[in-house]
């Protein structure tokens, strides 16, 4: 089995486990950004009043409203964005040898590099994933293409593919905080490999955050144009593209509209992302480990 596959299926089920756990304030978070309405019409409520309020209207079971389709979507998200980077990354990391060998450099990955390989996975994981995606947010497949036919299943794909600079921020600071750490074990003669599940989970969490507080403007109007279109409904509230639906946010809600359920979201993807890197870093030491024997600590990457 190839070091890729092996760290697109951990990735995948990694995803799956960190979505299981997150999934009830991924729900809220969702109509939150969805929410049309301006802050002068309607009171903003808060994440626990909103998931009460949820609980309370429509039960329990619709804080895990769409899991199914949603654990598949991470699952193939996942799996395809981890695949795809950790072949990228182990050109990078060959090229940086060579370049090494040649005098340039000191033979590991430079922060743009990282940068570059992430945002490469995740546009290949966009244009493979996206109509999953399209159709976790609506949940019924017959409601996308009766509106808006095949090209329904790609919409929100342009600022969707914008939305790859946030892994691409996340996985670059992630790979330039891992590097450093090593680097600074290295020359205090500690083991430069020897990276503890609770620091992968600290690491993920801080890079997570940085790529979310940049980025959330991008996911709002994504999930905007990925949510459903009510027909005949206030022309405020319907979108014809990105460009529309940024002008309208702006025109009709402020500023403010870009931000909506961003503290719900931090919360959100830094546990999710945390927990992600923790397992899904576990499940290729362990995978490599029975497959080739290599040792735990020369394991994780």
């Amino acid at each position: 089995m190839s070091d890729a596959l092996i760290c697109g299926i951990a990735g995948a089920g990694a995803g799956v486990i960190a979505q299981l756990i997150t999934y009830p304030l991924d729900t809220v978070n969702t109509r939150e950004r969805t929410d049309r309405n301006s802050k002068k019409m309607k009171k903003t409520l808060g994440t626990i009043e909103l998931m009460c309020q949820v609980v309370k209207q429509e039960g329990w079971d619709r804080l895990y409203g769409g899991l199914a389709p949603s654990l598949v979507g991470t699952a193939a998200s996942q799996g395809v964005y981890y695949y795809f980077y950790q072949i990228l990354r182990n050109r990078a990391e060959t090229d940086a040898l060579v370049r090494k060998k040649n005098g340039i450099g000191d033979g590991s990955v430079g922060m743009f590099s990282s940068l570059l390989v992430a945002a490469l996975s995740g546009c290949v994981n966009v244009l493979l994933t996206n109509p999953i995606w399209v159709v976790v947010t609506r949940m019924q497949i017959q409601e996308v293409y009766g509106e808006d036919g095949i090209s329904g299943f790609w919409n929100g794909v342009f600022p969707t593919l914008f939305m790859v600079s946030n892994p691409s921020i996340q996985f670059m600071l992630y790979e330039t905080l891992l590097k450093k750490i090593r680097k600074r074990r290295a020359s205090s003669n500690k083991g430069a490999n020897d990276v503890t599940a609770l620091e992968i989970f600290l690491l993920g969490a801080v890079a997570k955050l940085g790529a979310t507080v940049v980025t959330y403007p991008l996911l709002v109007i994504k999930s905007r144009l990925q949510a459903k279109q009510d027909i005949g409904a206030d022309k405020r509230h319907q979108y014809k593209g990105t460009l529309d639906a940024l002008m309208k946010i702006i025109r009709y809600e402020g500023f403010h509209g870009f931000f909506k359920g961003m503290g719900t979201k931090i919360v959100q993807s830094i546990l999710a992302a945390a927990i992600l890197f923790m397992v899904k870093e576990e499940l290729v030491r362990c995978a490599r480990w029975l497959l080739t024997g290599r040792s735990a600590a020369n394991a994780i990457r």
